[in-house]
């Protein structure tokens, strides 16, 4: 027999009395079947109810609900026997906030519809925020009439009906979008002179419990745009750490908070100038101290020059230069150590023929038990950060 699912009839139910009629192992519980049920399985992009099995003075929790052939299974982690009487118990604010996302999920694509021509071409709704995909690009403009739209909705606070019909009829009504595919009894779930949908969805009586709804970004996604967005509480809460940011900001700027983007952009401009005088002084000071391993050559056992370059602080690409100027010297062998991030990064080449730096990288890997390799002539690797690096390398390479 099919799970009796309460929510259809009364969206606004808290709790039931159900009898259990079957109990399963799952993975990481129990899947209990119950006659009749206020909990809403996960479906059409919504996520599940969640909350407690009541029986006498226990309670057991409820942490995912789903659906398969008619049958409503609870997930638990005690199971339950066969004819046991419990009282089904929502966590009510999780309901409510995802009536209230799904809700206003409908209304924002239908504005999107209406006033762009663009068809929500995906739901998606995570604890955190809900997103639609779009078939068509929009602006930030479009968005925010669509919000404006969408919030006059709310505002009207509309009725919303739910009516359940044959697939052959709901074909003949003015649908915002209609699957041909779908036969049987179908549920439509329609926001009085606005949207009208099949949807198998929990939603508020009236449009005013949704609150608000907040578009929070607008981002191209496979040839569309993708809108993430918050209604009700959710979007109050998200907006409270949003300004909270922007004041802090505000305040280490000793900006406005209508300042905020360009007194950064002037800072990134401001870094981007420093970074490369930082930059030309350090190519200048390398260039500097390579000169000075010039005046004060090195060689190792089979006569070849070596020159060896560690320092605390370089980029890679700092790295990559200096390694290909060392390499202008004749009969050399060049290594060139460096901390970066949290590696050691290393660069090992030569000009000597008879120099394998296969070899020689193999050892400094061993040393610091990092990974690398290349070619004979010229070697690349890294390891993880340790005290005391530039002592190993050191002395690795003066036993060249």
């Amino acid at each position: 027999m099919k799970t009796k699912k309460l929510f259809e009839e009364d969206v606004m139910r808290r709790s039931c009395e159900a009898t259990v009629q079957d109990c399963n192992p799952c993975k990481d519980g129990f899947r209990i079947v119950l006659d009749q049920t206020v909990f809403f399985p996960e479906g059409g992009g919504q996520l599940s109810d969640c909350g407690v099995l009541k029986r006498g003075n226990t309670q057991m929790e409820v942490v995912h609900v789903s659906e398969h052939d008619g049958l409503v299974y609870h997930e638990t982690k005690q199971p339950l026997e066969v004819g046991t009487l419990v009282t089904c118990q929502l966590n009510w604010p999780v309901r409510f906030n995802h009536m209230q996302q799904h809700c206003g999920e409908h209304m924002l694509s239908y504005a999107f519809w209406k006033l762009c021509g663009a068809d929500n071409v995906g739901f998606h709704m995570h604890p955190d925020m809900v997103s639609i995909d779009l078939n068509r690009e929009v602006t930030r403009e479009e968005a925010m009439a669509a919000e404006a739209m969408t919030n006059q909705a709310i505002e009207e606070d509309r009725p919303i009906h739910v009516e359940v019909m044959p697939a052959e009829r709901a074909a003949e009504r003015p649908l915002r979008k209609f699957n041909d595919k779908l036969k049987g009894l179908l549920r439509i779930v329609s926001v009085e002179g606005n949207d009208s949908c099949t949807c198998c969805g929990t939603h508020p009586p009236t449009t005013g419990m949704v609150g608000l709804v907040k578009i929070l970004k607008v981002e191209r996604h496979k040839g569309g745009s993708r809108i993430s967005f918050l209604c009700g509480r959710e979007a109050l809460q998200k907006i409270d750490v949003w300004l909270q940011a922007a004041q802090d900001v505000s305040n280490q700027l000793s900006v406005k908070e209508e300042e905020i983007a360009s007194s950064v952009a002037r800072l990134l401009a401001e870094k981007k100038e420093l970074h490369a005088q930082i930059t030309a002084l350090t190519d200048r000071l390398l260039d500097h101290e390579l000169r000075e391993l010039d005046m004060k050559p090195s060689f190792d056992q089979e006569g070849h020059r070596k020159l060896i370059f560690v320092r605390d602080e370089l980029t890679p690409q700092q790295a990559k230069v200096l390694a290909r100027k060392m390499l202008e010297r004749e009969n050399t062998i060049a290594a060139v150590f460096y901390h970066h991030g949290e590696r050691i990064n290393y660069i090992v080449s030569s000009t000597a023929a008879e120099v394998n730096c296969q070899q020689r990288i193999k050892a400094i890997n061993d040393c610091l038990q990092g990974r690398g390799g290349g070619r004979p002539d010229s070697c690349q690797g890294s390891a993880p950060w340790k005290e005391g690096w530039q002592q190993l390398v050191t002395g690795l390479a003066n036993a060249w």
